[in-house]
């Protein structure tokens, strides 16, 4: 059975209460299905830490974003990405810095200490692995990240100038070319002038997974692979990679974070991004990989460039950290495994029809900086009172006007799995597991139903009911 200790608010030591009235909980195992549920309501976890940002009492709320993987269509900005890799490994050349366009990487360096993030070229070829890791999501140019609002009152609103919706779209000069060179031609086979013009070929944008896997010449400069390797319980060939991975994570935090060489240690490494509470588990209609805790490795060359770390859950691929190899930071690789993890979504999908969503972790609207996950559309923000998702469009508008707001317009609406009562919330209590109802009248002393009310208000009743909370 699942089991917590639930820390209301309280400051523990060794853990970062980066959000003032933070509620946490130790996991010592916890099924993907609960976990997925947590999430649902604004929980996230780092390592075994599960925790929950009180939005109404921080400077920067933090919303749960997710992607909807099927109909993610990448934007110039993502196709400009991955083009930028192609080119690197056809042709070696690593671009100078970074581009305006790669916001997601820029807002992942400017969330810790501020410096130079470039490390010596000969570092490469001396470390055991160079992976290339990253805080997830890269923005798009401005004008991508913010709200399309003046596009969508264009379309309601006769008297606003722009596009005439009746006519026909903009061709592009090239097609337009095309066409008239065919014209001449039959003009000169035929001896007559044709009345119209002959049809263009519609030309189809390429997919995701057309621009991921575009083919590479024979010559190319660089070979990337990209590994999939559970984390939790540890696989075979995470142990193997365990060093060089943690190798790349080192040079990373020192690099882009600016910790001290002692900071980031092993045994912190493995606390932050290898233990996971959630157990590994098979299904007939689940991915073949099974659902759990995993690092998706970033192979360039026999050598790791860049480690995503995720966890595939019931109905979507959650992103829970990405760390890269400094010198590798001007190929966006935030952006870039964020593209390749929707597309890793895409394909287990085809494998479990109702894992069809992406989840980036939190969206913070009032640090335009931290704006750059809102450019993976069509994407939902999760409400913090219903629980209910919607569509990150309606959610930039009330965001504008105040940090925290409600998405949910209706007022009728509330939260469907809220708590009704707290003496169904299961707990363990001396190795027996009871209700909180049977606990309650065995327990002597002060009463905790203060603090259980709070966690059990928290994770919901059906969470409640399944999750063991520990009393001692």
């Amino acid at each position: 059975r699942n089991e917590f200790h639930f820390y209301g608010g309280k400051k523990l030591p060794g853990v970062c209460n980066f959000l003032p009235g933070l509620s946490g909980m130790w996991s010592h195992t916890m099924t993907v299905q609960d976990y997925q549920d947590l999430i649902d309501r604004g929980w996230r976890r780092s390592g075994k830490y599960v925790y929950k940002p009180t939005l109404k009492k921080t400077c920067c709320p933090q919303y749960a974003i997710r992607c909807h993987a099927l109909k993610f269509q990448p934007s110039k900005s993502h196709k400009k990405v991955l083009k930028k890799m192609n080119k690197f490994l056809s042709k070696g050349e690593l671009p100078e810095g970074q581009e305006p366009g790669d916001l997601m990487d820029s807002a992942c360096e400017d969330a810790g200490p501020r410096g130079s993030t470039k490390a010596c070229p000969s570092e490469l070829k001396c470390a055991a692995v160079t992976d290339v890791g990253q805080d997830k999501a890269e923005p798009l140019s401005a004008a991508e990240v913010s709200p399309p609002t003046s596009s969508l009152a264009c379309q309601k609103d006769p008297a606003c100038s722009g596009a005439d919706p009746s006519r026909p779209p903009c061709r592009k000069a090239k097609d337009l070319r095309k066409e008239r060179r065919l014209q001449k031609e039959q003009t000169r086979q035929h001896g007559v002038s044709l009345t119209k013009p002959a049809p263009s070929l519609a030309i189809q944008p390429k997919s995701l997974e057309d621009l991921v896997s575009e083919l590479l010449p024979d010559d190319a400069s660089h070979r990337l692979e990209v590994r999939l390797v559970r984390s939790s319980p540890p696989s075979t060939q995470f142990k193997a990679s365990f060093s060089a991975s943690y190798q790349v994570y080192k040079l990373y935090q020192m690099a882009i974070h600016k910790d001290p060489p002692d900071k980031p240690s092993e045994s912190q490494f493995q606390r932050f991004l290898c233990d996971s509470p959630l157990e590994a588990e098979f299904s007939p209609d689940g991915p073949e990989v099974g659902y759990g805790s995993f690092h998706q490795q970033y192979w360039l060359d026999g050598k790791i460039v860049a480690v995503g770390v995720i966890d595939i859950l019931p109905t979507c691929v959650s992103s829970v950290y990405l760390y890269y190899h400094p010198d590798f930071a001007a190929l966006s690789l935030g952006s870039y495994s964020a593209l390749r993890e929707i597309a890793f979504t895409r394909q287990l999908q085809k494998q479990s029809p109702k894992l069809s969503f992406y989840y980036l972790g939190f969206y913070i609207h009032s640090c335009p900086k931290m704006r750059y996950k809102g450019q993976y559309r069509p994407s939902d923000l999760l409400c913090p009172e219903t629980y209910a998702w919607v569509p990150i469009e309606r959610c930039t508008a009330l965001l504008d006007e105040s940090r925290y707001a409600r998405f949910n317009q209706d007022p009728d609406a509330g939260d469907i799995r809220a708590l009704k009562d707290v003496g169904r919330a299961l707990v363990l209590h001396r190795r027996a597991v009871m209700p909180y109802v049977t606990y309650s009248r065995k327990r002597k002393g002060a009463s905790d139903e203060r603090e259980v009310q709070q966690y059990a208000s928290l994770v919901g009743q059906q969470c409640a009911e399944r999750i063991l909370l520990y009393r001692s």
